[in-house]
């Protein structure tokens, strides 16, 4: 399962307004909510579920990237959604540094290890410099998701 094929340029928000971790991770669930993506009622247990998760341990994994992620009873089809912070966002990463980008995946939980590789090439794909400069200038959701096809496609 690649990123790419989770997100829409409605699953992407170029500029996110939150400030702190908690504010990101509630603001992104209510985008996923708005388009419809996730039901209303599943809301607060999505976040409390990101939280938590977070508490344990952070998915900042370096390099300016996060990819908080949980799962939902709530859904039958994985759900995925890219958010770029210009300020960023302390996420308490591995390498202390704040996060741009965070690719926040929510699963089914009857779906336990699906998500697993599409966490492992997100990884692999932001542990690239150029990926994450292609990233940093691309502008409205459109140039950030072509972008983010074609460094995926270079990636296989």
């Amino acid at each position: 399962m690649n990123i790419v094929s989770l997100l829409s340029e409605r699953r992407v928000i170029p500029d996110l307004s939150a400030g702190t971790r908690d504010e990101v991770l509630d603001e992104m669930v209510g985008h996923l909510v708005a388009a419809g993506d996730l039901a209303e009622p599943s809301h607060g247990a999505v976040v409390e579920a990101l939280a938590a998760r977070e508490e344990r341990v952070s998915t900042g994994i370096g390099h300016g990237v996060a990819i908080p992620h949980c799962y939902s009873d709530s859904l039958n089809d994985p759900v995925a959604l890219f958010g770029r912070s210009r300020s960023g966002i302390d996420f308490n990463a591995c390498d202390n540094a704040v996060v741009h980008f965070v690719i926040l995946l929510v699963v089914p939980e009857n779906q336990p290890n699906s998500h697993l590789q599409t966490l492992a090439v997100i990884a692999r794909l932001f542990s690239q410099h150029a990926v994450r400069e292609k990233m940093t200038e691309a502008s409205t959701a459109s140039d950030l998701l072509r972008s983010l096809e074609q460094c995926e496609l270079e990636l296989d």
